[in-house]
């Protein structure tokens, strides 16, 4: 999102309306960081240097609070503000007094939701909704274009074919824009779903079943050949990464990684039943199905299940700190199973 300033003019930035999205960006980024980031073996830094980032975030979310709260007490916006916004008075009352409360729970020491954070500023994004898809589809024209480029000059596109696909292009960034509001916009969409959501953006998504319609013959079959490959290695790069993650918690034989590679490989995005998965020793085949994590732990012996489970829950306590060091509870659903799933 772009900063506030950006967008308005500072005489109208002044409104508590538009301080919302920030104060909703230092949320994401502060929960981010613990969910995404720190939870991760192997991670860089000691705890000190993560001790001093978690203040550096905890004061920069203290002073936007005091900032916001400073706002509470100025006029309601006028104009295109109050048009965008929605800011009738009832709405306006409702947005004053769950921001302060969540002011007043931090200033307090209390623990708040990051979810109620954002909840607060839905409605203000639902009603920006047009101006920020606008933002995400020229976000994306610079990928579009780059992958455009590189497949015009792979496959000698003719001006017509490259029109054709630019023009896919956009209306995939414009259906992607719509879905993202959409998401945003949904009652019981939570913090660590836009997250998610934020970190799974891939601009290629289903151009292979697009091509057919502007290449033919032995350009398709040298793209479709070129695009299985990259798509191979990026499942086995995605399962090497994950298959060592779990062999750091708790020490694999070669036997387990081959079953837990293939188990890895077969979950991502980009697998597809005709790739020929190899573990370190050749072919390899997984006969456990079931639940992926299930599948995951019935690889394990007992004692490595056991030393799972303690990692687990140590990492659990340390995000949960963490979370509590910057005023937030942590997210229910969070598990060390993400970082291997």
């Amino acid at each position: 999102m772009l900063a506030v300033d950006e967008l308005f003019p500072p005489t109208a930035m002044k409104s508590l309306l538009m301080l919302l999205p920030l104060l909703v960006g230092v949320v994401v980024g502060g929960v981010g960081a613990v969910l995404f980031s720190d939870s991760l073996p192997g991670r860089a830094g000691s705890p000190e240097e993560r001790a001093n980032k978690l203040e550096f975030e905890l004061k920069r979310m203290q002073n936007r609070m005091a900032e916001l709260e400073a706002k509470l007490a100025e006029p309601k916006p006028h104009g295109l503000l109050a048009k965008l916004s929605g800011a009738d008075e009832e709405g306006r009352r409702a947005l004053h007094d769950g921001a302060r409360r969540i002011a007043e729970d931090i200033r307090a020491g209390r623990a708040v939701n990051p979810d109620d954070i954002f909840r607060l500023g839905q409605p203000l994004m639902r009603d920006l909704a047009p101006l920020f898809d606008r933002m995400r589809i020229r976000s994306q024209r610079d990928s579009t274009d780059a992958i455009t480029g590189e497949l015009a000059r792979k496959y000698k596109l003719t001006s017509a074919e490259q029109e054709s696909l630019k023009a896919w292009f956009q209306k995939k960034s414009e259906e992607d824009a719509k879905k993202w509001t959409e998401m945003i916009g949904r009652d019981g969409t939570r913090l660590e779903d836009v997250m998610r959501a934020a970190q799974d953006v891939r601009p290629d998504e289903g151009l292979d079943a697009h091509m057919p319609s502007i290449l033919s013959g032995e350009r398709l079959a040298a793209f479709q050949a070129e695009r299985m490959q990259e798509r191979t290695e990026r499942v086995d790069k995605e399962a090497d990464m994950k298959v060592q993650r779990l062999d750091a918690v708790v020490g694999l034989d070669e036997k387990q990684r081959d079953q837990i590679f293939v188990m890895m490989a077969r979950g991502s995005r980009d697998y597809d039943p005709s790739m020929t998965i190899e573990g370190p020793n050749g072919p390899v085949a997984s006969t456990i199905g079931g639940d992926p994590r299930e599948a995951m732990l019935l690889t394990l012996r007992p004692e490595q299940r056991a030393t799972y489970e303690a990692e687990r829950q140590r990492r659990r306590d340390e995000a949960a700190k963490n979370m509590e060091a910057m005023g937030l509870t942590l997210p229910p659903g969070w598990d060390i199973w993400d970082d291997f799933r």
